[in-house]
């Protein structure tokens, strides 16, 4: 099976963990936009049995981070890949992990090692 082949199955599989990780997030991107990020390279899919998560590189003038953009699926599972970023994150030098997300994953990822910097992200909707 070719490498194209098996993306697209992984992809095909976590659609509907991603979706509903969209869903939670605003629908800022489609999932058309999540399987061309993750073709071009610019996301990673971390797929596993049950869940998904989608992780990008957030670069600032002092940092780099590797970011998880969505993340759906089984919470165990999800858990369970957190060895396997910090092992990619450090090969590509970043300084750690982040994520936004709702305020229920600073408890379920405090055993982890995640907590929150005092920082939250806010936003305010314009109607159409």
């Amino acid at each position: 099976m070719s490498e194209a082949t098996e993306l697209h199955k992984q992809v095909l599989k976590a659609e509907p963990h991603i979706q509903r990780a969209l869903d939670h997030g605003g629908n800022t991107h489609d999932f058309v936009h999540i399987v061309n990020g993750v073709i071009s390279g610019s996301l990673h899919l971390w797929p596993t049995e049950n869940s998904a998560l989608v992780t990008e590189f957030h670069n600032y003038p002092n940092k780099r981070y590797l970011h998880i953009f969505l993340a759906g699926g089984d919470l165990q599972e999800i858990k369970d890949t957190h060895e396997g970023l910090v092992e990619f994150a450090k090969a590509y030098k970043c300084d750690g992990l982040s994520l936004n997300g709702r305020a229920g994953w600073i408890k379920a990822l405090a055993d982890l090692g995640f907590g929150t910097n005092g920082l939250r992200y806010v936003t305010q909707e314009f109607d159409k």
